[in-house]
């Protein structure tokens, strides 16, 4: 039997119901641009079925899809959540158009498989795969690589590993490196850490070494599993192999050190960050000054503001850190550094995030009676942050606890004019 035809025959065992549920869990192997608004998108979700490649071809001629700005990935995820039937028509489009013009290139039938994976659509990408055999078009361990991807993403193990087998008996498309990577990836995903090992296991049985991609899954699958041991373990490995770590590496480790509360590891990882030049990013920060604040360690908290400063990161990994040292501050009711701080944020053009925040400094301010300073502060933020509605009746429910009528009024009247009364 040929392997075309082997693949098919694999698919329609597969294709029943075999499917396992998929936990939520963000899949990195893609990276999706952030969702604006896009008229292609727009136009495709108004127009009825029968117009969708229609809009297509237009849209083609217009060179559109030529744009760096355009994504495939991101618009067929999200035209999948609103029709499903219409993310199936722009895969068809795509084929379509690759026939019409001839296309004998791997690569743009690669892509379409991958896209296939984005849309959990297993029949289509064997389809692709029927029409590369038709064509002549040389099958790799690649092109199997992203089918195995697309039915895992489907959640149909079944196939994914009959898929396998067929590689394994084959001549030319032989299980490679990125065909274990891929099986350890989506198990890391899934939080299945005992499959994830087991499959790392037989990536090193079959003659492979682990790569970053590897240790990459291998650790925050580690890490997401509460599994430290094991993460540091992988950790170690990967340093002593001589393979340095990404940013994702980093942040899984530095997460799971500080769901440990392991401050001296904290330290010893971020020291090494700043001798390599890595920066601290936004969700870098974010654990940073959640451990630094239940441990009380606000010198800490300055320490690596200076860090973040210095290294010229992001704005929100900077006003992130600014908030979390407000915050700890106003815990310990300390005025004087809240209003230095708050002025130190202020004068970088930066104001508070949220209104947590906002009310934190609010009752640090109540708790010491300190009703003036609190209106200068009140103030001094009103330029860049504008009060919400629970901010408004916490202010109202402390003056009138204080008795201080004519603050009262003067928070009421703002509260109309706000348009919260």
């Amino acid at each position: 039997m040929g392997l075309g035809l082997r693949v098919l025959s694999v698919a329609k065992r597969g294709l029943r119901p075999q499917l396992v549920l998929i936990p939520c869990r963000s899949q990195r192997l893609f990276c999706n641009k952030p969702l604006v608004s896009n008229p292609l998108l727009i136009k495709l979700i108004h127009e009825s079925n029968s117009r969708v490649k229609t809009v297509l071809d237009s849209e083609d001629n217009d060179f559109t899809f030529k744009s760096s700005d355009f994504s495939w990935d991101v618009l067929l995820t999200t035209l999948k959540s609103s029709s499903p039937a219409k993310a199936h028509l722009v895969l068809e489009w795509k084929l379509e158009k690759m026939l019409r013009d001839n296309e004998k290139d791997l690569e743009p039938y690669l892509e379409l498989i991958f896209l296939c994976s984005k849309v959990q659509n297993i029949s289509f990408s064997l389809q692709v795969f029927n029409v590369m055999e038709a064509r002549r078009i040389e099958l790799t361990s690649s092109v199997f690589n992203a089918l195995i991807y697309t039915c895992l993403s489907s959640g149909d193990v079944i196939t994914a590993l009959s898929l396998f087998e067929i590689m394994q008996s084959s001549e030319n498309c032989k299980p490679d490196s990125e065909t274990y990577n891929t099986f350890i990836s989506v198990y890391s995903n899934w939080g299945n850490n005992k499959a994830m090992q087991a499959w790392y296991l037989a990536k090193k049985d079959a003659g492979f070494s682990a790569d970053l991609r590897t240790y990459e899954s291998l650790i925050s699958g580690c890490v997401e599993s509460r599994n430290f041991d094991c993460a540091d373990r992988f950790y170690e490995e990967m340093m002593l192999s001589g393979i340095t770590p990404n940013e994702q590496i980093l942040e899984s480790m530095l997460r799971g050190f500080c769901e440990q509360r392991s401050i001296s590891k904290v330290e010893e990882l971020i020291k090494f960050m700043n001798d390599s030049e890595w920066k601290i990013n936004v969700q870098m920060a974010e654990k940073l000054i959640g451990l630094y604040f239940e441990h009380g360690m606000v010198e800490k908290m300055e320490e690596l503001l200076e860090n973040v400063a210095k290294s010229s990161q992001s704005i929100e990994a900077l006003q992130q850190v600014h908030c979390g040292i407000i915050r700890m501050y106003a815990k310990l009711d300390r005025l004087d550094d809240i209003e230095y701080s708050v002025g130190r944020m202020l004068k970088l053009g930066m104001s508070f995030r949220c209104p947590d925040d906002v009310e934190k400094v609010v009752c640090a301010y109540f708790r010491r009676e300190a009703f003036d300073r609190l209106d200068l502060f009140l103030e001094h933020i009103k330029a860049s942050y504008k009060l919400t509605k629970s901010t408004y009746d916490l202010l109202v429910a402390g003056y009138r606890k204080a008795g201080l009528s004519d603050k009262l009024d003067l928070v009421m009247n703002s509260m109309k004019l706000a348009g919260f009364l």
